[in-house]
């Protein structure tokens, strides 16, 4: 019988590789979340590097939120990540959503992204 993590990973697998047929040079804008935080971070796959991320691990983000949770929480993460991306110059990405359904806090921070300005 297979678990959960060998699920999820199969389907991280099967999302990963739709990305990269579709890319077409764009930079990823990659979400993880746990059980208590969630991350946002955009990846230039073609250099191999990180061009803009955000937490709410982060210091400045905590003390506004009640939990790091919660859809008030992605949707912060998704406005700021947005907002760091536009400030080094990247404005069209693909959303990587990891294997995670496309509801609740994920799609609750791609909303926030796309009305902070990052076209996907």
């Amino acid at each position: 019988m297979a678990n959960k993590f060998d699920a999820l990973s199969r389907r991280k697998a099967r999302v990963r590789k739709a990305l990269r047929t579709a890319s077409n040079g764009r930079p990823r804008l990659s979400v993880f979340r746990s059980s208590k935080q969630i991350y946002a971070q955009i990846i230039d796959d073609a250099n191999g590097h990180t061009v803009a991320s955000a937490s709410t691990i982060e210091k400045d983000v905590k003390g506004k939120l009640k939990t790091g949770a919660d859809k008030a929480a992605a949707a912060e993460i998704g406005r700021l990540v947005a907002e760091r991306a536009k400030a080094a110059g990247v404005t069209q990405v693909i959303f990587d959503r990891s294997g995670y359904l496309y509801h609740g806090r994920i799609k609750a921070l791609a909303d926030a992204a796309r009305e902070g300005g990052l076209d996907f």
